[in-house]
């Protein structure tokens, strides 16, 4: 299981608005099973398997130049564990779980 971030951003498109364009890259991992994901301000993070993951990217990335974009900028950040189960609830968890003995 691995989790990314990924931010899409279209460029001159005449608006600073982007939230038609994350609202759009929404409807596509609705549509897409064996995912989690979650939107932020600032991203989408997405948890799945590699091989789901990245031909996803690849239709993420696409979302904007179907709306007519004529560049887009994609970041990606991606957290592929191999020594034991990474979820985004685990990574919360285990901060948490410090933050809660530093204080005690």
């Amino acid at each position: 299981m691995a989790i990314l971030e990924v931010v899409i951003a279209p460029l001159g498109t005449g608006s600073t608005s982007i939230s038609p364009y994350v609202a759009d890259v929404h409807k596509v991992l609705k549509e897409t099973s064996g995912i989690k994901y979650q939107l932020t301000p600032m991203g989408t993070i997405i948890e799945g398997e590699p091989d789901v993951l990245f031909p996803l990217l690849q239709r993420l990335h696409e979302v904007p130049f179907a709306r007519g974009a004529r560049r887009s900028m994609t970041i990606i950040r991606i957290d592929d564990r191999r020594d034991k189960e990474l979820t985004m609830e685990g990574k919360l968890k285990s901060v948490e779980e410090k933050l809660s003995l530093a204080s005690s």
